[in-house]
């Protein structure tokens, strides 16, 4: 079995496509990694999934190790990486190494996920240094949605466009080992990736990036809130689950559930 690290996900760019999922749990995360996924990302989109938060913006750092935590126990292969949370890792360069060092040391994590273009290089540049690897996030960061106006495609207009080319190769400088592009033109998607040497993984940017990356609640049909475009769902367990419950219930009230095969 092969053990992913940030450095086989950067080697990966042009000779194979990296399908990554996000999960927040011990028995998700195992299942995802016995399906050969090579990047695991416990994403702070857990706010929204695991939570019932309306944004990312009010997950802790501690809500975010307990789920990390459980995430690296279910994992032996893939890459785990932790998103760092809003206001975890703005305010200096310090607090963003020390919170990041958390997650590396106590959680386990492989690495972390820090949202931002070129203003972000400082950051990257010293976590890096400091042994912890980075996967970077442009595009739709949804820790910026108010400043953005909400969760809108980014890049729509030339110099908009220019700016995340330039936050892409800045940040590859920087040295994180990938980079995650959000919500924009597929054309933009693929141009960046032909921008850069470092894996980019899509979450609505097109076919074109070296990687994909939905959440798993959406691909899966549970989270029925928000409905992206870009999610392609590849079962309905929310309506399976909805009528497993259904069918439970109305055994416990017939009194057919448990049977003497269910039974002691």
């Amino acid at each position: 079995m092969t053990q992913w690290t940030a450095c086989s996900i950067n080697a990966a760019k042009g000779s194979r496509k990296l399908a990554c999922l996000t999960a927040y749990d011990y028995s998700t995360a195992r299942l995802v990694d016995e399906a050969g996924i090579p990047l695991i990302l416990v994403g702070d989109s857990l706010g929204m999934t695991m939570l019932g938060y309306d944004t990312t913006l009010p997950v802790t750092v501690e809500e975010m190790l307990h789920h990390t935590r459980a995430v690296t126990r279910g994992v032996k292969s893939a890459l785990v990486v932790a998103d760092l949370p809003f206001l975890s890792y703005e305010a200096s360069v310090e607090q963003a190494i020390l919170t990041a060092g958390r997650f590396i040391k106590e959680a386990g994590a492989g690495a972390v996920k820090i949202e931002g273009g070129a203003f972000r290089a400082p950051v990257v540049r010293a976590l890096v240094s400091n042994g912890i690897p980075v996967l970077g996030h442009i595009g739709l960061t949804p820790q910026s949605v108010r400043q953005m106006g909400g969760f809108k495609i980014q890049g729509k207009k030339a110099p908009d466009a220019e700016r995340l080319i330039q936050d892409a190769r800045e940040l590859e400088a920087a040295g994180v080992f990938a980079l995650v592009l959000e919500c924009m033109r597929s054309d933009l998607g693929a141009e960046i990736t032909r921008s850069v040497r470092i894996p980019t993984i899509g979450i609505g940017a097109g076919p074109g990036c070296d990687g994909q990356i939905l959440v798993i609640h959406d691909m899966l049909g549970i989270y029925s809130e928000f409905k992206p475009r870009f999610v392609k769902k590849y079962a309905e367990l929310g309506t399976e689950m909805t009528k497993a419950f259904a069918s439970f219930k109305g055994e416990v009230e017939a009194g057919s559930f448990p049977d003497s095969a269910h039974s002691y």
